[in-house]
């Protein structure tokens, strides 16, 4: 498989992760768990949420769309795949040392979700920083 078949389904798996984001309220229960906080904290909240989603959104649709233009030698392509692969290398970090293991451990259900999400910022950090070592060398 090409790199640019990798960035394409990183693409889609990104941009169904950020409109996943549209149904995170309903499911996390936010509005109850967030009761005790300010209207302002609570709508920070909610704000940051809609713009994070957006974002992979938009990640997501940039790698599955312009996967080829992406590959190509340019100042402008190795600035954006460098953010790339260092914001998912974050999130992968993130995975291990951000969330606290009780969160995850004795439940089957959320251990399957840490192992998946572990996987796929894996997938998609390794994708971003082969895209990035592949157009640095040309």
């Amino acid at each position: 498989m090409t790199l640019s078949i990798h960035l394409q389904i990183v693409g889609v798996l990104l941009m169904l992760l950020g409109l996943s984001h549209a149904f995170f309220k309903r499911y996390f229960q936010w509005e109850k768990e967030l009761a005790s906080l300010s209207l302002l904290t609570r709508q920070v909240f909610f704000v940051h949420s809609f713009f994070i989603g957006s974002v992979v959104t938009f990640f997501g649709a940039l790698s599955f769309f312009y996967a080829d233009a992406l590959l190509q030698p340019a100042p402008l392509n190795r600035a954006i795949l460098a953010g790339m692969a260092a914001f998912w290398l974050c999130r992968l970090f993130a995975q291990f040392f951000a969330y606290d293991a009780a969160i995850w451990r004795g439940n089957r259900f959320r251990t399957l979700m840490h192992v998946a999400f572990a996987l796929l910022w894996c997938y998609v950090s390794a994708t971003y920083c082969m895209s990035l070592i592949a157009i640095w060398k040309s």
